[in-house]
């Protein structure tokens, strides 16, 4: 434990190089404290709950912090049952607007498990000397091409055109030029590429272009398309990754769920049971999906129903682990470690960084 807090300010300095897709723009910063309690609150600072904390008849403490957006969709269930007691570990939830909120408190181990950005994981992964474990890949691509004309239905329609697009050097960046690539298009050479600070200057120059072209998350267009008819979605990034991946059998990954080893190793059966229960949370937040759409209301997670209703089946909320997991994961990270090293650490984690059960 002492080597993994000696690394707690390095791995902060990392998260900068990460991107923030689909990080809930606006989202309510109240949530039921019943439910949802700050990582700092859940422990006393700087000491991990021991097994006997964390036993509390049969069932077992664990300590889980996500971000706003669509990382944390797949938690909704869990977290209402959690609250109602009738989840079958004795969870506390934090949900933070970033990831640099999260990142120290695993480190210190004030936290077992957090759904964080897939290159994070990879970041803390080297930085903590692998200290951490990745569970299960929870979000594939939030990506999405848009425009306000008609005039992009495939990769091969962006040559000449202007996109706009936040997120430069970080993985919208390298997400993009990854497709681009692969399609024989030149990132720099065969079209414009425009990055804005915010997500509010792309929805901007949206509402004042006939023919505007632009590269945003969710749930960022939905909001977007609810006060802009004209916008369309013209492509799925996770789709054009799909298309292109090759021998790797890559993906387009967003958000990963990870646990610090030792958790995983002194709570084994908590931890298959966690699993267990994150997977029919997952499958509740894609087949119901207006009671999904109320939760991440209630929660925080979208400021309001009416747009995470629309935004959920865009999202790609998954649950995939095993070797499935380690194949898709170790592609994409690969894929970002090809354009810029420190995108995932500086070096691929190896085989131990993926755990499976």
């Amino acid at each position: 434990m002492k080597k993994f807090m000696a690394v707690a300010l390095s791995a902060l300095l990392s998260v900068s190089l990460l991107a923030g897709c689909g990080g809930g723009s606006g989202a309510s910063e109240s949530a039921p404290a019943s439910a949802v309690s700050s990582p700092s609150e859940a422990a006393p600072s700087g000491e991990p709950a021991s097994s006997e904390q964390e036993t509390a008849g049969e069932k077992t403490a664990i300590r889980v912090a996500s971000m706003k957006g669509p990382t944390s969709i797949g938690l909704l269930k869990l977290m209402e049952d959690a609250e109602k007691g009738e989840a079958a570990n004795d969870y506390s939830f934090a949900i933070v607007g970033t990831a640099d909120e999260i990142v120290p408190k695993l480190v210190k181990g004030e936290l077992d498990l957090a759904a964080i950005p897939a290159n994070l994981a990879s970041v803390l992964y080297g930085k903590t000397q692998g200290e951490i474990s990745v569970l299960a890949v929870n979000t594939l691509g939030v990506l999405y091409l848009v425009e306000t004309g008609d005039t992009i239905h495939s990769i091969a329609d962006l040559k000449g055109k202007t996109i706009y697009s936040t997120g430069k050097g970080t993985t919208p960046e390298y997400a993009l030029n990854y497709v681009l690539s692969a399609n024989g298009i030149d990132p720099e050479k065969d079209l414009t590429v425009e990055y804005k600070s915010e997500s509010t200057e792309v929805a901007a120059l949206l509402s004042q272009g006939e023919n505007a072209i632009a590269m945003l998350p969710q749930p960022y267009v939905a909001t977007v398309q609810a006060k802009n008819d004209k916008l369309r979605i013209a492509l799925n990034m996770t789709e054009e990754w799909d298309k292109v991946q090759g021998e790797d059998k890559s993906a387009l990954i967003t958000g990963v769920v990870v646990a610090r080893n030792d958790f995983i190793s002194e709570n084994p059966e908590a931890l298959d049971t966690f699993l267990n229960e994150y997977q029919k949370s997952v499958a509740f937040a894609n087949d119901n999906l207006d009671e999904s759409a109320a939760l991440t209301e209630k929660y925080g997670i979208v400021p309001a129903a009416a747009i995470a209703r629309q935004a959920i089946p865009y999202c790609n909320i998954t649950f995939i682990e095993g070797t499935e997991m380690k194949e898709k994961l170790s592609g994409y990270l690969k894929a970002l470690f090809d354009q810029n090293p420190q995108a995932v650490g500086g070096t691929l984690p190896d085989d131990a960084f993926y755990f499976s059960r």
